[in-house]
């Protein structure tokens, strides 16, 4: 059937070959936590997640085997990026009623303290959330965080401190 793709192996590099569902299982539910603290939207993350494993199951096999959890964690933040920049096009261009309100289980799910720092969280520049994201819920190292990002060390550094530094001044 044309556009049915059926994957029953993902090769990743000249003699690798990597089951897709265990590469799924292994990575998806980091990754959909990682899209999750960046969207502040379980729908469009999963969303979002899944078109990360669309694109390396669709792409030229990669050259380090490894490389596969570093290319869907890269993949998971640019397309978080690309769904600010719609949901802005789409407010900036909203007419009408608007339906803002968070899920109706969010307060039973956080607690007040928890809220406020997701809240000011998600009220950072977005590089500065990225990489407290990245550093604190994902757990990434500072030269992982600036390989996902595309930015040098120095600049994660930066972007974590002054992001640190906002929160705290947020949130006393």
């Amino acid at each position: 059937m044309p556009g049915v793709y059926l994957v029953k192996e993902v090769t990743l590099g000249t003699d690798t070959v990597l089951d897709p569902a265990e590469l799924y299982r292994t990575h998806r539910p980091g990754l959909v936590r990682l899209a999750v603290l960046l969207l502040g939207d379980r729908g469009l993350a999963e969303d979002v997640v899944q078109d990360a494993f669309l694109a390396l199951f669709r792409r030229p096999p990669l050259d380090d085997p490894a490389g596969a959890g570093g290319y869907l964690r890269v993949s998971v933040v640019n397309g978080a990026r690309s769904a600010h920049r719609r949901a802005a096009r789409r407010l900036r261009h909203r007419t009408g009623d608007r339906d803002d309100a968070p899920p109706a289980d969010t307060g039973v799910l956080l607690d007040e303290e928890h809220r406020e720092v997701l809240a000011a969280v998600r009220r950072l520049p977005r590089r500065q959330r990225e990489v407290l994201v990245l550093r604190y819920w994902a757990g990434l190292s500072e030269a992982e965080i600036a390989e996902t990002l595309g930015v040098s060390r120095g600049t994660v550094k930066t972007c974590a401190s002054r992001a640190l530094a906002k929160l705290e001044g947020e949130l006393r």
